[in-house]
């Protein structure tokens, strides 16, 4: 093992603030911003380019050094600039892609020593210990870059990504698309050694927090959504499963497949702002509550055009596109 800073030379980012920065589409020239952020690779948003100072460069690591989300580390793909709070490493050496990788995942790791409020990662994140270079697993060091760009083709590269026009977008009741039931509550002590997915409310591991040997409750091909904990965390479940109480369940109401679930879960999780832990978003009100969803004219969501466009996004060849075989006659 090695303290970090033996192996990364470890800066301090930017301190900028997002709010007092003009924004600037990517498309024009932009600059991605990183905040401490767990989403979208610690991006906020993109900026315009200071005249004085350039950004860093890609292929770097940013870790957030406070937050709900302390630790979280990702590799830069382009050049950016950072929020407060944000740690920089460039590698001493050359690494691989995959390597850097593997660091932000030794970085994650060692979260449980901090706390979001009463102990940052500010002063000990250069000492923190990770595996020197020839301790990396062998998986990572024979990664293929190849392999890596092959995945991030399309589904469909043959069109481009289309326009996505919110203002246009009509409004339905979560109700009219699907059949909403909650999870069952199932102790630690009552669970058997199996091999049936149990979706608890966490923010990982696609929901799921065991493997258990009670038969499946819920049939796959559905969307969970955490009501209580981590409140409006939304996931794709392809298999079927059994879910805790603090869990509700999406059964379609509409021939739904993983790219639209995966539009779906998108909008979902933009809902997360409006609930808390004194405000849970139990059964009755999900079923009231509304998402804006492209339509056709007969006011009827525009399944084709939410697969499409998930279709059109890199890595979406990575996505099994039919749910087939996933099904479950459960109730």
């Amino acid at each position: 093992m090695k303290k970090l800073n033996e192996i990364f030379d470890v800066t301090y980012g930017n301190k900028f603030d997002l709010n007092k920065m003009s924004r600037l589409p990517l498309s024009a020239d932009g600059v991605n911003f990183v905040g401490r952020s767990s989403q979208n690779h610690g991006v906020s948003g993109t900026v315009a380019p200071l005249l004085n100072v350039p950004p860093y460069e890609a292929g770097l690591i940013t870790v957030a050094l406070g937050g709900t989300k302390l630790l979280s580390s990702f590799v830069q793909e382009q050049p950016f600039y950072t929020a407060q709070n944000v740690a920089v490493l460039s590698p001493k050496r050359a690494m691989s892609f995959a390597e850097k990788l593997f660091v932000c995942l030794c970085i994650r790791h060692n979260r449980f020593r901090y706390s979001a409020f009463g102990r940052e990662a500010n002063r000990t994140l250069r000492i923190l210990l990770v595996p020197e270079l020839h301790e990396f697993p062998d998986w990572v060091r024979n990664q293929r870059p190849e392999a890596v760009d092959a995945m991030a083709i399309p589904a469909n590269a043959s069109s481009g990504i289309p326009s996505i026009v919110p203002s246009s977008w009509q409004p339905f009741e979560l109700q009219q698309l699907f059949d909403i039931r909650k999870g069952k509550r199932l102790t630690k002590a009552n669970m058997t050694s199996g091999d049936t997915p149990f979706v608890g409310s966490t923010d990982s591991n696609n929901g799921v927090t065991a493997t258990i040997g009670q038969q499946p409750n819920h049939c796959g091909n559905t969307i969970t959504i955490a009501y209580n904990g981590s409140v409006a965390e939304a996931f794709y479940q392809p298999v079927p499963f059994c879910a805790t109480d603090d869990v509700n369940v999406l059964h379609p109401k509409f021939k739904m497949t993983p790219a639209i679930a995966l539009f779906l879960i998108t909008l979902i999780k933009r809902e997360k702002y409006r609930f808390n832990y004194g405000r849970k978003w139990h059964l009755e009100r999900m079923n009231k509550s509304i998402i804006l969803l492209p339509a056709k004219p007969d006011d009827i969501p525009d399944w084709n055009f939410m697969e499409c466009y998930i279709q059109s996004l890199p890595y979406s060849s990575q996505i099994e596109l039919s749910p087939a075989g996933k099904h479950s006659d459960l109730s």
